[in-house]
């Protein structure tokens, strides 16, 4: 099954037909940007994702922000667990993100 939620199309493309049994990482992140704003996502390549953010490569909204500095990660079994734990993060406040 695809899902098609932009800015995540290619991913799970990609991992459209593997098992839930994969032989890789998801990750769920929170980066501190340049301005002391904070931004969740989620990977498969923690170190890659927090360098392309930095690079400029990463999310539109840290493009502006860089440098980012990760402050907090948790690694998910699926890609369900990582975009669930995802959405919750988003929807704690800033001081419940920090603590």
């Amino acid at each position: 099954t695809e899902i098609y939620l932009f800015p995540y199309t290619t991913l799970f493309r990609s991992l459209a037909g593997k098992s839930e049994a994969n032989s890789f990482a998801l990750f769920v992140y929170i980066v501190r940007c340049r301005d002391g704003s904070l931004y969740t996502g989620w990977t498969t390549d923690l170190e890659g994702r927090v360098r392309s953010h930095n690079t400029g490569t990463g999310a539109r909204y840290t493009c502006s922000r860089r440098p980012v500095v990760l402050v907090y990660s948790e690694e998910c079994s699926t890609r369900e667990e990582a975009l669930s734990r995802e959405w919750r993060l988003k929807r704690l406040k800033r001081a419940e993100k920090l603590d």
